[in-house]
């Protein structure tokens, strides 16, 4: 009995874990060293990111009747959980990283954002900038034409003078 009630213990930490998930990647990481392993696990750590390997049963448990039941059939062999939290895309994105870095590292398959992602389409999910990165791109390309149309401005009052009143009246003629 002992041994059922450890085991619904880990079930309940996964549980636990995707019912504030934005995102779950699943990666095969047989065939990395201890250091290549610690050293992912420090970047994923730095990015928000838990990542733990857990025995497939148990996350297939945790999964049944969540957004991640998706998931089910690429829990075969060893498998790895990396789960965001905040940023759906960052653990995706940290480990594409490490997926190009150290060949023995692959992808699975995942959900982000409620939506499910087969290998190939995860490898694309995590080209996906940042949502920090996103929103920096957006109001640089507000900014962009504003600060034209300000120097714009500016350069029509030097040209007459210094007054921005004159500039209406150059318009019409």
């Amino acid at each position: 009995m002992a041994k059922i009630e450890a085991k619904q213990v880990v079930v309940d930490e996964i549980k636990s874990k995707l019912e504030k998930a934005e995102g779950v990647v699943l990666v095969s990481s047989r065939g990395l060293t201890v250091a290549q392993d610690t050293e992912m696990r420090k970047a994923l750590r730095e990015a928000g990111v838990d990542y733990k390997v857990y025995k497939n049963t148990m996350v297939n448990f945790a999964i049944k009747g969540t957004a991640f039941e998706a998931l089910a059939p690429h829990l075969e062999g060893p498998t790895a959980v990396a789960i965001s939290y905040e940023d759906a895309t960052a653990g995706a994105r940290e480990l594409d990283s490490f997926v190009a870095k150290f060949e023995p590292l692959q992808f699975k398959g995942g959900v982000v954002a409620g939506e499910y992602y087969d290998e190939k389409a995860i490898e694309k999910v995590a080209k996906i900038p940042s949502k920090n990165e996103l929103l920096s791109r957006l109001l640089g390309s507000f900014k962009s034409p504003m600060s034209s149309f300000a120097r714009v401005v500016n350069e029509i009052a030097k040209k007459n003078g210094g007054t921005a009143e004159a500039a209406p009246a150059e318009a019409a003629e």
